[in-house]
């Protein structure tokens, strides 16, 4: 009974409540990434406020949307290598149709990543207020188990991950990301660890 009344509690509130296990160590964690079955969540890689110019848009961002910075698109690349080098599966690979995602998952080698409006900032950046309908949608990504020894990947913005996950997402630096352990509903869905953007190479040059 008390279980169906906080779930009924959620819904009319509109958040997702989430137990927040002990953290993995680092040699824990990868060697459940090389498993599978976990979500992670991350925010795109270091960008700038300032929109380009012409003169200074990186190719393919026609619209001159923000961009990575050098440390944002040197920090995918080295990301995307480090999870290589550990064996961490990716299956589904979700992101934000903004272009700074996008290059994110291009830079970090994931080019079969899919676009989805839902993960969007609608083009007001940071200053955006995320619609329920996209927080609801990024909620439910979450708690999707990943097909069977992969792991899902999902790129978007700060304000969208704090909107659907406030008490999982404090303090959120550029690419980092949320590692989270779905369950049999969202009552059971456990964050396991935080790990910023810098730290996968670390780990894959320690073997750990």
């Amino acid at each position: 009974m008390r279980r169906r009344l906080v779930t009924l509690v959620a819904i009319v509130c509109g958040f997702v409540p989430l137990l927040h296990a002990q953290a993995l160590s680092r040699p824990s964690l990868i060697a459940a990434l090389q498993r599978g079955g976990y979500i992670i969540l991350m925010r795109h890689a270091s960008s700038p406020d300032t929109r380009p110019t012409k003169e200074t848009a990186a190719p393919g961002n026609t619209t001159l949307e923000r961009q990575l910075d050098a440390n944002g698109r040197s920090t995918a690349a080295a990301m995307g290598k480090a999870f290589r080098d550990l064996r961490i599966p990716l299956g589904t690979i979700i992101i934000s149709p903004a272009f700074r995602a996008r290059q994110t998952a291009d830079l970090a080698g994931w080019t079969s990543a899919e676009a989805h409006p839902e993960l969007g900032d609608n083009g007001q950046g940071m200053q955006q207020i995320v619609p329920e309908v996209q927080t609801s949608w990024l909620q439910e990504r979450v708690g999707e188990k990943p097909r069977e020894g992969t792991n899902t990947l999902i790129i978007t913005h700060s304000t969208n991950i704090a909107a659907a996950f406030p008490s999982a997402s404090t303090d959120l630096a550029e690419g980092e990301a949320i590692i989270f352990r779905p369950g049999e509903s969202s009552l059971t869905t456990v964050v396991v660890a935080r790990v910023k953007i810098e730290e996968w190479p670390r780990l894959a040059a320690s073997g750990r």
